[in-house]
């Protein structure tokens, strides 16, 4: 474990409810030592001089499938890797890395890479466990989940999987499903967090799940029911019971693509920063040139088009994830659902840290809390990433890095 000393001062630090003007963060070794108003003394530190920038908790994605042209489910140590260090350079400290709709043995193979490239993941965004994002989903709202793998919850299957890997720590179905209700039940008593996705729910539905267990909505607004119609009478779908289930968590595509301004506002207005985790979804064509590329395994998996800043089916049906990162969603929070920086940090840091359990270490830039911290400017261009303490992005010509001597 690292001894280092850093001091980073001369900032607009972020905490989730205020902003302290010119403050100092204090960081020994992986930790958060002292956060303070003003200009500390700090004997023998490092010193990192924000120039006015905002000092921000680093950022959580708690759905991320790829970037830098890589997929978690590429059955590849490096691809984890690759993608962790994209997504840091975008101020992401943390991540969840999330499956796709598969076989058992994909499935189990990305399980087993994880536990090794965790192992080795000195240099990019931290992994704090695997989301799996299907198989078991409504083929009516399976979006870009390719259809030849979306089945009912299997018991013996799920299992079989939740036995061997004590790295899942959240896992997205339809509640409406056959057997769903005891999934949901099963993953809660393995302290598994289910969330609910690609459904066709009703809201009555959603709200039988929610009582199980499913009090995350994955992605809000894509791939879920919402108003229908039968014999003349109305009825709520999944979007509206979200909404009207107050503790109900949510994740956002807050990539101005998915979701257009006025639903993020609504959003917003109903659910407030607290209840709302800002996530990526992003796939392999994060940090990289639009063009065509690959979604899921990439000799396997489906093919997609990236243009106009978002993936897409070829045949233009549906979208397949975002190429977005975390300081683009913060951007477009502020800017197009009219944020101030405070919540649209929270949303991105402390809010997705409680969902995953993990508030009491992340999310915030407290005493005691992991050093993962992000400076940006005014403009959310990110200028460093700390994780753990350590430095694994930043420009020296944006900010001042210096070792300040002790005194003799």
């Amino acid at each position: 474990m690292s001894t280092r000393r850093l001091k980073i001062f001369n900032g607009r630090i972020i905490s989730p409810y205020r902003i302290i003007p010119n403050g100092t963060v204090v960081v020994s070794g992986e930790t958060i030592t002292a956060v303070v108003d003003g200009d500390l003394d700090v004997p023998g530190a490092d010193e990192i001089d924000a120039g006015g920038n905002y000092i921000s908790p680093g950022f959580i994605d708690i759905h991320v499938h790829g970037g830098g042209g890589h997929d978690f489910m590429d059955c590849d140590e490096n691809a984890f890797l690759k993608i962790a260090e994209t997504h840091a350079r975008h101020g992401t400290t943390a991540m969840v890395p999330t499956t796709l709709s598969c076989e058992k043995d994909e499935l189990i193979t990305t399980l087993e890479i994880y536990k090794k490239a965790d192992k080795n993941n000195f240099s990019g965004a931290q992994f704090i466990g695997m989301h799996i994002e299907g198989p078991y989903f409504a083929m009516n709202q399976r979006g870009a989940q390719d259809p030849r793998y979306i089945r009912d919850p299997d018991p013996d299957e799920y299992k079989e999987i939740i036995e061997r890997f004590d790295v899942i720590k959240r896992w997205s179905a339809a509640p409406e499903l056959n057997g769903a209700l005891e999934f949901a039940r099963y993953l809660k008593s393995n302290n598994i967090l289910p969330a609910l996705a690609h459904t066709d729910a009703t809201y009555e539905e959603v709200v039988k799940g929610f009582e199980c267990g499913y009090i995350l909505a994955t992605h809000l607004y894509s791939a879920m029911s919402t108003i229908t119609r039968r014999n003349a009478y109305r009825y709520a779908g999944v979007i509206e019971a979200v909404f009207l289930i107050d503790e109900m968590d949510v994740e956002i595509i807050a990539d101005g693509r998915h979701v257009p301004a006025p639903l993020l506002q609504l959003a917003l207005k109903i659910k407030g920063p607290s209840r709302i985790a800002l996530i990526t979804d992003a796939m392999r064509g994060a940090g990289m040139p639009e063009g065509e590329f690959t979604l899921g395994n990439k000799n396997s998996g489906l093919k997609a088009i990236v243009e106009d800043g978002v993936a897409k089916l070829p045949d233009r049906s549906s979208f397949a994830g975002s190429v977005a990162t975390t300081d683009r969603l913060v951007r477009n929070m502020i800017n197009l659902a009219n944020v101030s920086v405070t919540d649209a940090v929270k949303m991105m840091s402390y809010t997705p840290a409680r969902i995953m359990n993990v508030a009491d270490k992340k999310g915030s830039l407290a005493v005691g809390n992991d050093a993962d911290i992000v400076i940006f400017d005014e403009d959310v261009n990110i200028l460093s990433t700390i994780i753990m303490g350590k430095d694994v992005y930043g420009s020296a010509n944006k900010i001042m890095h210096k070792p300040k001597l002790s005194p003799i």
